[in-house]
């Protein structure tokens, strides 16, 4: 991506998700303090593939979680899937299980058991493949000051199924001041 524009628009189009869905929608209870804080890092990478999808090492006081997103790789969510094992798997062989978590974001999120076109997957869609690096200390930070932490998925279905399709659309559209 040696277009900076193309990074830029990259980037915002992931804030305006992050803003307008995840905080806006509370998909995400713990996204708004780190969002405000400026403790989100957000890597627009050039990878065309799992081969060039790198972890980078930062302070948690400084960058609390980073959206490593990949606009030209993994557009099938097959791929992507692959992508998000063998990341676990380097998590696991460079020692970082138990410190890094990855959490999955992709436009064709599709849970197991649900249908392609099921609202419930939109809870985990975002506009571009996106592996969300969080390190363990802060999700057990999150968790403690969010006792019902347990209850966020089934709270975040029910909110989608609320909206709909075309109150998500429109939700969505709204741009954020």
């Amino acid at each position: 991506m040696n277009d900076s524009s193309n990074r830029d628009e990259v980037i915002a189009a992931t804030q305006h998700w992050l803003t307008r869905a995840l905080i806006g929608l509370n998909l995400c209870p713990f996204a708004k303090s780190v969002h405000v804080k400026g403790q989100i890092r957000y890597v627009a990478s050039e990878a065309r593939g799992v081969d060039d999808v790198l972890l980078q090492d930062s302070d948690p006081e400084q960058i609390d979680t980073t959206l490593y997103i990949t606009p030209h790789a993994f557009a099938d969510f097959a791929d992507y899937n692959d992508a998000l094992f063998f990341a676990d798997c380097l998590l696991n062989d460079l020692g970082l299980a138990g410190e890094i978590q990855i959490a999955s974001f992709h436009p064709q999120y599709q849970f197991e058991g649900s249908e392609p076109d099921d609202i419930d997957n939109y809870t985990n869609r975002a506009p571009f493949p996106i592996f969300h690096l969080i390190c363990e200390a802060s999700i057990d930070r999150a968790v403690a000051a969010f006792p019902d932490a347990a209850d966020i998925y089934e709270r975040n279905i029910e909110t989608l199924r609320r909206l709909g399709h075309e109150g998500f659309k429109a939700w969505m559209a709204k741009r954020v001041s």
